[in-house]
């Protein structure tokens, strides 16, 4: 058995654009750092952050996070049952891929009769073993199979540029590049967010997107929606570190009874996306209508960043139209 890390890609994923009641796979990278290789582990997650947060930390400090997870593994600790491993465990020799659909998760528990074990999902098994400390094994031929060459510490890129499928949201990703910032290409690259998909179920829906005629349009789909929305696009900081970037735009809105407005930010990934690029600041309208008027917006890239968000955002009533999207960098004044 091969034991790997599982290292977390929280802002790539395939399958329908996100939306309550549909739910995408979320990338996780199970990384075998000794033979510098890793396989890509697609997961349709309940409750994304919450195993973001267990698997970005450390065992000690998830051993008290609080969730299900957590109590088991207490509860197991105090009954004298230990976890032993959790292993990935394909449901067939042939899988194509490590998925929700081919995999489960086989949990070994040290007993005092001996050893056992169970089967439990694999967003479960991976929840558990970290807060329980467990390592997480594939099985080498699995690894032999699956698993690519990876140099560096980079472990995730190897899989970004996957196809979705017909239906995929999004289509492709490139590391740095900006894409379909005309429309072209519907919705391709962007994605909505919003504190709105945040609220209870009444609210999942206060707020809709589209693209036509290389416009992309943020609309409330209520009278009083729940909290804003964001239409915005993720990128890898990696070309824009150390330089100032200006996010631009034509906007046209109509009948706001709050704020919209252009927004760009920079961080690492883990940042929680949709506080840090309002954060940000950016070129906002007022309220009522306006005709097409230029929008600007500008931030600096830290050394470290690791993404950068871009995008229109909305909050209340009414709708904003954004066409003619630049993302430009400003080379650092010893290259000019």
């Amino acid at each position: 058995m091969t034991t790997v890390r599982a290292v977390t890609a929280p802002h790539f994923r395939r399958g329908p654009m996100p939306q309550r009641g549909v739910q995408s796979e979320h990338l996780i990278v199970l990384s075998d750092d000794t033979g510098h290789r890793a396989a890509p582990l697609w997961l349709r997650v309940s409750d994304p952050k919450s195993l973001w947060h267990r698997l970005d930390r450390p065992a000690e400090d998830t051993a008290m996070a609080g969730g299900l997870e957590d109590t088991a593994a207490r509860l197991l600790h105090a009954a004298g049952v230990g976890v032993t491993a959790v292993d990935i465990q394909p449901r067939s020799e042939d899988v194509p891929e490590l998925s929700s659909d081919t995999v489960a998760a086989r949990v070994g528990l040290a007993t005092a009769a001996g050893n056992r074990h169970v089967i439990v999902s694999t967003e479960y098994g991976l929840a558990l073993a970290a807060a329980a400390g467990a390592p997480v094994r594939v099985a080498d031929e699995v690894m032999d199979r699956l698993a690519v060459p990876v140099q560096g510490e980079d472990v995730v890129a190897p899989f970004l540029p996957q196809a979705a499928g017909p239906q995929g949201w999004p289509a492709r990703r490139r590391r740095f590049e900006p894409r379909n910032m005309a429309f072209a290409d519907g919705l391709d690259w962007w994605e909505l967010a919003g504190s709105f998909l945040a609220a209870d179920e009444p609210h999942w829906r206060d707020y809709s997107c589209a693209a036509a005629d290389r416009t992309a349009v943020l609309a409330a789909a209520v009278p009083e929606p729940s909290g804003f929305a964001v239409l915005v696009q993720t990128i890898y900081a990696d070309d824009y570190r150390d330089r100032t970037v200006t996010f631009r735009g034509q906007l046209r809105a109509t009948d706001l009874a709050g704020y919209a407005g252009l927004h760009v930010a920079a961080g690492r990934p883990a940042t929680p996306p949709d506080a840090h690029l309002l954060d940000s600041g950016g070129s906002l309208t007022g309220t009522g209508s306006s005709d097409w008027t230029w929008h600007e917006v500008t931030t600096d890239v830290p050394g470290n960043a690791g993404i950068i968000r871009f995008g229109i955002s909305l909050t209340g009533r009414g709708r904003v139209e954004l066409r003619n999207a630049e993302l430009t960098p400003a080379w650092p004044a010893a290259e000019k």
